[in-house]
């Protein structure tokens, strides 16, 4: 009994520290961009050695594709909390993409240096990435109604490489603020009102 109280206390202690972490490369990228995450730089914020912090993540574009993570696991919960607004399947995935895209829009280099994370060619961060895109796939197949969505997989993929060109364009100063939510929408209704 003492050793299973022990491990449990470990196991909370190490996802505090993980916490710590990924909160501390959020309010880097947050004020600085992803030039800013110096692994180092976040080990000490988050007050963690860094052989702790590469630990838990390998690299820079893992431990932001982590924040990214728990960003649209956010989403996931307050959704629950407050479903999508709408009488059929595209008003409600309209309303969940635009949320999100205000939220990202909210903290735009915060966002640039997800996005550049995400962007990785790196194929280690292949199985994070998937993480953040099953959880994406999950919200808007929750939204339309997954049951009543035809061809599911297929509209899920397009909206996500939608919503992925849309914040490269804005991250990279080729679309003013709101266009992302404008295109996704359109994307959505062109999809879904069929």
């Amino acid at each position: 009994m003492a050793q299973a109280a022990a491990e449990s206390k470990r196991a909370r202690n190490q996802a505090a520290r993980r916490e710590r972490v990924i909160a501390a490369a959020v309010d880097l990228a947050s004020d600085g961009g992803y030039e800013a995450v110096q692994m180092r730089d976040v080990a000490a914020k988050a007050d963690v050695a860094l052989g702790t912090l590469y630990r838990y993540f390998p690299s820079k574009d893992h431990l932001l594709i982590a924040a990214l993570a728990e960003q649209v696991s956010t989403l996931q919960n307050r959704l629950l909390q407050k479903p999508p607004r709408g009488s059929d399947a595209s008003d409600r995935v309209v309303d969940v993409l635009r949320r999100a895209c205000r939220a990202l829009e909210r903290e735009p280099r915060l966002t640039a240096a997800l996005v550049t994370a995400l962007s990785s060619a790196d194929p280690s961060v292949a199985e994070a990435k998937q993480e953040v895109n099953d959880i994406l796939a999950s919200v808007i197949e929750n939204a339309a109604d997954h049951d009543a969505l035809a061809q599911r997989e297929g509209v899920v993929r397009v909206l996500s490489h939608v919503w992925f060109a849309a914040l490269v364009s804005w991250v990279g100063g080729m679309a003013p603020t709101g266009q992302m939510g404008d295109d996704l929408e359109i994307t959505a209704r062109l999809i879904l009102d069929r």
